[in-house]
């Protein structure tokens, strides 16, 4: 790839990292949440229940920011705190999927239908082209971030 072309392609990166950004901040203004507190909520979704210091280095948040969100979250009824039945002093933190996609199906309804209808538009062999820079480019994040966080 030459240099121009390869600027061409950070830019575009660039410019959606930055309308995902937006996106997602006019998602969860919608539901009643900032843009990181969506996102966070996700990875409870995505990972499941965990606890508040799973929470915390998963996300890199502190542990007290940590607390101030599942607290936010508890109160909008999307969270709920378990005990462990072994150790009462452990808490979990269990997403409650029911809640949380009845809050967020609506609003990610028209994106989702485009998009889907967007990757339809592509062949088989270009899908394949879209999903190894995904999941190259996620590794290579992962790894950024995960020297940024060990220095």
């Amino acid at each position: 790839m030459d240099n121009e072309a390869l600027k061409h392609i950070r830019k575009l990166n660039q410019a959606y990292a930055f309308t995902t950004l937006q996106m997602h901040e006019a998602v969860a203004r919608k539901a009643g949440l900032s843009g990181t507190d969506h996102k966070y909520l996700g990875f409870l979704m995505e990972k499941g229940q965990m606890t508040a210091g799973e929470l915390s280095v998963l996300t890199g948040l502190t542990t007290g920011a940590v607390t101030g969100l599942i607290d936010r979250f508890e109160k909008k009824k999307l969270v709920k705190r378990k005990f462990a039945e072994d150790d009462r002093r452990k808490v979990f933190i269990e997403p409650n999927t029911e809640n949380i996609m009845a809050l967020f199906v609506p609003l990610y309804k028209e994106y989702r239908s485009k998009s889907d209808k967007l990757l339809a538009s592509f062949s088989a062999k270009e899908v394949k082209v879209i999903e190894t820079y995904f999941l190259k480019a996620i590794e290579i994040m992962n790894d950024a971030t995960n020297k940024l966080n060990n220095k």
